[in-house]
């Protein structure tokens, strides 16, 4: 399920977002009090989507969790699009936006990517909305902010710091999506990993007998792998087998993009700027 911000009212979302007046207006207000008021239904949102993923969202599972109509909540929040804007905004307020940097660059966007992984694997229904058309609001640009000040003075030229930071977002962002879905196949299946993963290799024995043959790299790979693997995973303290992969994967694919990074710097450390270098 893929989710796109912006949906709603433009004027009124950036309002809500930014909480700044109308032009030619009063202060935009959330609402008649006492008893709701935007925080709230914002809590209320996320808390749905925290437990019950964000297919259970709506304006009516907001207000019935706040003892409310649905229609209770328009007078704040105009429908689920804004709510949805808001929401993810709201939450990405937890977000840290400041790191020591005195040991360099590279611990502090280290750590910067830990908290990032952990942010999603708590509000995984952050990875639905999608970055194609971003919210916009002041926490989204505090996250950049965050990220710009840490890698603004490594010496690389400002385009090629740009790319790298889309980089590092969507490296993490995908790789805990897939971190995300290891810890939602099983309860939304029914079906256990290890189940499922018995119940395949069997069939993938019986029906491609000659695996080995067909795929030599990959059988030798996983050949010595696998037991490698599986030891991190006892140590990793990890939900599932998969799921202690893909951290395995988030850690070691950031240590090599980060390697890149440092590389690009010393490459450019003559003081020439590769532009061409830094295009897709």
């Amino acid at each position: 399920m893929v989710v796109f911000a912006g949906q709603g009212d433009s004027r009124r979302s950036m309002s809500l977002l930014w909480q700044s007046a109308e032009p030619g207006g009063a202060a935009l207000k959330p609402g008649p009090k006492p008893g709701l008021d935007v925080d709230t239904i914002l809590a209320a949102g996320i808390a749905v989507a925290d437990e019950e993923g964000m297919a259970a969202l709506s304006m009516r599972a907001v207000g019935t969790r706040l003892g409310r109509t649905a229609m209770a909540l328009y007078t704040y929040v105009p429908s689920k699009s804004e709510l949805v804007d808001l929401m993810h905004d709201r939450v990405l307020a937890e977000l840290p936006t400041e790191y020591d940097t005195s040991a360099g660059w590279r611990p502090a966007i280290t750590e910067w990517a830990g908290d990032a992984w952990a942010f999603y694997l708590r509000h995984p229904w952050v990875l639905q909305v999608s970055q194609a058309r971003p919210v916009l609001g002041p926490n989204e640009y505090a996250r950049l902010e965050t990220v710009v000040r840490i890698l603004g003075g490594i010496g690389l030229e400002p385009l090629r710091v740009r790319r790298v930071i889309a980089v590092l977002f969507q490296f993490v962002r995908g790789m805990a999506l897939v971190a995300t879905e290891h810890r939602q196949a099983a309860p939304e299946t029914g079906v256990p990993d290890e189940v499922w993963w018995a119940q395949r290799s069997a069939l993938l024995s019986e029906f491609a007998p000659d695996f080995t043959e067909r795929f030599p790299a990959l059988a030798a790979l996983e050949s010595t792998a696998s037991l490698a693997a599986m030891t991190e995973a006892e140590a990793g303290g990890a939900a599932s087998h998969m799921e202690q992969e893909a951290r395995d994967a988030f850690r070691v694919g950031l240590g090599l993009i980060l390697d890149g990074v440092e590389a690009a710097m010393r490459t450019d450390s003559d003081g020439t700027l590769h532009a061409s270098a830094g295009t897709p």
